[in-house]
Formats: structure tokens, sequence, C-alpha cells
């Protein structure tokens, strides 16, 4: 493996004239950088990004922690983060967290450990109380999806009720007034939150939820909540999903069972993933800025990891969702045959 000093002995200089190039010194003549460079190119060296660090004293290295990042949503944060990490030169770190605290809390060392003075951590699990001290240990800590009053400063969240309560209102405004809901099982807060904000824009109406039905948050568990819904005989023709897997999942089970979307169901979801786009018919959905989010929670890690960042403490970074108008959403329909009869 090439050295610093490999490079030094070819460049014939100094091995702490290398390091000032590599820092972009600019004690360096523009003779002496543009040879070093050249060596350095031609000899292949690749600087360690820790020792650089360390000697600059200036952090090189942004981590982000999801549950899982081969999922859509995690995968789409994730690049948010890069995006920033690209455009600030810095080194991006990624770790799963897999649902659980203990793991969470092991991703979060083992980035601290390789000079992550700035991360974004997704946390489902961890008390509110651990995320404090974690905060008050990490400047550079930066929690998304997730609001901690006592660190809302550092927090990047989604007003997820707002979310629902427009979806459910424009469902309302195109005629419907039988509503159901497949919603996740996780108990990560949003699934409440989004279901209390659909009551409530209902509520506001004089209406209720005719059933709900919970189920894992992807196409499988869209499945097998609406088989649920439909077997149960729950009379709706508008339908609410925790996100665009499972509405996508609601739409198979509706068209196995005969039923058409938008013309007898209407379909909406909630995330505006790729998937929402693929499929047929297109899907109407809530659109999260997940990458959005992610790229402005990174650059808000990098600020408060700098020495002597102000911190603002009243500051709060608030997004809130918009609504995309797609295919898989219509008037309700006009007919006085139920729902059950149909079905049968």
């Amino acid at each position: 493996m090439v050295t610093i000093k490999d490079v030094a002995r070819v460049a014939g200089v100094s091995i702490a004239t290398v390091s000032r190039v590599l820092n972009d010194n600019h004690k360096v003549g523009d003779a002496c950088r543009a040879r070093v460079k050249k060596v350095i190119k031609e000899l292949g060296y690749q600087p360690n990004a820790n020792a650089q660090a360390l000697v600059s004293k200036t952090p090189s290295n942004i981590g982000v922690v999801t549950p899982k990042l081969s999922m859509t949503f995690f995968g789409t944060l994730a690049a948010g983060v890069e995006k920033t990490a690209r455009e600030q030169h810095y080194k991006l770190l990624m770790a799963n967290s897999l649902y659980e605290t203990e793991s969470e809390l092991a991703a979060i060392a083992s980035l601290r450990a390789n000079n992550c003075h700035a991360l974004i951590l997704h946390s489902e699990y961890s008390d509110e109380k651990t995320l404090q001290k974690l905060a008050d240990e990490m400047p550079g800590l930066v929690v998304i999806n997730r609001y901690v009053p006592a660190i809302a400063h550092r927090c990047v969240w989604l007003d997820n009720q707002r979310g629902a309560m427009d979806a459910t209102r424009y469902l309302l405004q195109r005629g419907h007034q039988k509503f159901a809901v497949i919603t996740s099982i996780y108990q990560n807060g949003d699934p409440q939150v989004r279901l209390a904000g659909t009551k409530a824009a209902l509520a506001e109406q004089g209406l209720q939820l005719q059933g709900v039905e919970e189920s894992t948050a992807n196409i499988e568990g869209g499945i097998q909540a609406t088989e649920a819904l439909l077997a149960r005989g729950v009379p709706f023709s508008a339908l609410l999903a925790y996100n665009d897997l499972m509405a996508v999942g609601a739409i198979h089970a509706l068209f196995a069972a005969g039923l058409r979307v938008p013309e007898d169901v209407s379909v909406i979801g909630f995330d505006d993933l790729i998937v929402a786009r693929a499929c047929r018919p297109q899907l109407t959905t809530m659109h999260y800025p997940v990458e959005e989010m992610a790229a402005y929670a990174a650059q808000l890690a990098i600020e408060q990891s700098q020495p002597n960042a102000e911190m603002h403490a009243h500051r709060t970074h608030l997004f809130l969702p918009q609504l995309v108008e797609r295919d898989s959403v219509a008037d309700a329909p006009a007919t006085t045959q139920t729902d059950k009869e149909k079905r049968q």
C-alpha cells in the first residue's frame, strides 16, 4: 500500500510538505504543489481521512444511522445525507440499527469512533432521555423524523398529523363518506399520529372510521390488512394506507376481490416513493420530502459540529407533506348498492 512517505520520497519533498498539499495549505508553492499532486496521482495514493482529520482538527466524516438501509425510504434518506456530504467534502459512513435499541447505540458508538462528529440519527425506539444524553455528548447529532421537545433544535421532523388530515380532507372533498385505514404495527409513533389525523378530519364532518386494520408496513402487509377489512364486511369507498407500500398491497387485494381502483374504492398512500409512480393505477399520495429533509439535517449536523458553533435553542425544523394527485382516487361512487353487496 502506498504511504505518504512514498509520495514524499518520489516527489523529493518532506512528509510535512505532502501533508500541506493534501490539506490545501497555502504555504506550498505552485510548482511544488503541482509536482506533489502529480506523484499522488501516479502512485495512486489514498490519504487516510481519519488521520487528516486529526491533523487538521476538523471532522471529515458524517454518519447516518437508520433501521434498515435496504428499505426504499431509508435509502432515500441516506441519499439526501450523501448529497450534502459531497457538497461539503465529507465522507459518508452508514450503519443499520435493525430496529433494536442496543444495535442503534452500538452503531452510534462505532461511527463516533470513526471520527463522525456530525451524525444523522433515525431513531424509533431509544427513549427521549437517551437521545437527550446523546445530544449533550455530540453537538453534531441531529435526530430526523422524530420530535423530542428537550432537543427540538436538533430535530428535523414531519407534521404527520397534518399530512393525514390533508389526505382525509381531500377524500372528503371528492364526496367520500365511508373511510377505512390500513396502518403499521410498528410502535414508532407515526402510525398513531397519522391515524389520529384521519380521525380528527372525519370528526370535523361528524363522521367516524368504518374500520382499521394493522399489519406490517410493506406490500404483503397492505394485502393482508385489506383482505381482513373485506373479510369483516367493512363498508368503505375510501382507503387510507400508512405508506405507499401498503397502498400498493391494498390495490392488489382490492382487484383480487373484484373491486376496481378508483371506480369502486379510492386509495391514497403516504411517502411518494418511486413505487407510487410505477404501480397501476398510479398512486395518489402524500409527498414526504425525506431526501430534502435529510440533506437539510446533514447541513445542520455539520454546522453544529463545528467548534464554537452557535446553538439556536429556539429554532424548529418542521417540514410539511404535500398532496400528489395521480390516478388512484376518484369521486365517491354514485350508487346505492352497498359495498358488502358488491363483494358477494
